[in-house]
């Protein structure tokens, strides 16, 4: 079964930029990640068909050997292959047989340089509170990872030896067949499987690491998260994921962000409702009420507690109904890279009590004895008055 073509799979043009595919990838391994696909395997399989071709498109000579020469060009296959595309052999001919270079015609010539090999990115979930999300916050994140191997300082040859070069590749890193056909003398590059395209060979492995230049570790990272994120939202941290093999460059640290429920705010997009429960008194004759606020006061106090946070003052007017929104300007949640904030809403409910003394009823009693206390009769409806007129019961 043949397999799909990497810029297919990412979504991506063959002549987009590292920036669009890292970004391609970052999106769908996010939508495919295994712990948001719990219930759905095929998720795991398009995860990590998706980092496949991310492996592959990340790296500018893997990138390179496949637009040449395709899956094979970066599995290490060897031999002349009969789907082998003509104009790349063409390329491959001229820059063999005639050396003029015209390579760069056909999308660039082969190159020759550092051919270390990439660590991985790594993906974390970070969960925040409402209240950090609103002030920003530093955290110092605790990463189980790949890093270098201290031993032989991620070279993967034991101390006093190097690796040595490849003697099939001479340290190209890729192999040349050359084949005849009615067209002439063809050449097919592949990557070199002794070496894996590397140009080395460690002969010597070290004991620690065996031979990979990295293992298995923990690193501290600081992370500084800007106010007005929300769940999704992810932060790239460079250079701080998985360690590359033989002292590979680093790959990257994707923090994605989820927020927690908070006991007493709920957040709408960058405005925030808090619900304040009133008795019947304080809605009918009106005053003045304390608010708690996302600025926290007293951090030592439970998130449940309104007294963890700071309080504005409001004026409940006389006759407040229940559903009223009060609104208090720009003291909500910050609009993610900008100077605007959201609103802090105060949805006004009724506290009911559910247990009464003989006195309480005996107030309540005589209260409902009020006219001024019951509420006006509902108008009858369309359908009522047309029972009425019809005398229908």
């Amino acid at each position: 079964m043949s397999k799909r073509d990497y810029y297919e799979i990412l979504g991506v043009s063959r002549d987009a930029s590292p920036e669009e595919v890292k970004s391609a990838y970052r999106k769908l391994a996010m939508k495919y990640h295994p712990d948001r696909n719990q219930d759905n395997p095929e998720a795991e399989e398009k995860f990590k068909e998706v980092g496949e071709a991310y492996e592959v498109l990340s790296h500018s000579e893997k990138r390179q050997r496949y637009d040449r020469f395709g899956h094979d060009g970066v599995k290490g296959a060897q031999g002349y292959d009969p789907n082998f595309d003509l104009s790349d052999a063409l390329r491959t001919f001229m820059e063999e047989g005639f050396g003029f270079g015209f390579g760069d015609i056909f999308g660039g010539g082969q190159r020759r340089g550092d051919r270390r090999e990439r660590g991985r990115d790594l993906q974390i979930s970070l969960e925040l509170d409402l209240e950090e999300i609103a002030a920003g916050v530093k955290k110092r994140l605790k990463i189980n990872k790949q890093v270098q191997c201290n031993t032989c300082n991620g070279e993967g040859s034991r101390p006093g030896s190097k690796a040595s070069t490849c003697p099939t590749c001479q340290g190209a890193g890729e192999v040349r067949q050359v084949s005849q056909s009615i067209f002439g003398r063809f050449v097919n590059v592949s990557a070199c499987s002794q070496c894996r395209g590397k140009g080395t060979i460690i002969t010597n492995p070290c004991e620690t690491c065996r031979g990979e230049g990295r293992v298995r570790g923990e690193e501290t990272v600081e992370v500084n998260i800007p106010a007005g994120v929300m769940s999704g939202n992810y932060l790239s941290v460079q250079g701080k994921g998985n360690a590359g093999p033989n002292s590979g460059p680093n790959g990257d640290l994707i923090v994605v962000i989820q927020e927690k429920d908070h006991p007493l705010f709920v957040r709408h997009e960058n405005n925030v409702v808090f619900d304040y429960y009133a008795s019947f008194p304080e809605l009918a004759m009106g005053g003045s009420v304390e608010i708690p606020t996302l600025e926290v006061a007293d951090k030592e106090l439970p998130h449940e507690n309104p007294d963890r946070y700071k309080k504005v003052e409001i004026t409940i007017p006389a006759g407040t109904q229940v559903g009223k929104v009060f609104r208090l300007r720009g003291k909500g949640i910050p609009e993610l890279r900008s100077h605007s904030k959201g609103d802090f809403l105060v949805q006004i409910k009724v506290w009911i009590p559910t247990k009464l003394s003989a006195r309480d009823k005996e107030l309540l009693g005589d209260l409902l004895k009020s006219e001024n206390i019951q509420a006006p009769k509902k108008e009858k409806g369309f359908f009522q008055r047309l029972k009425e007129v019809l005398n229908f019961e």
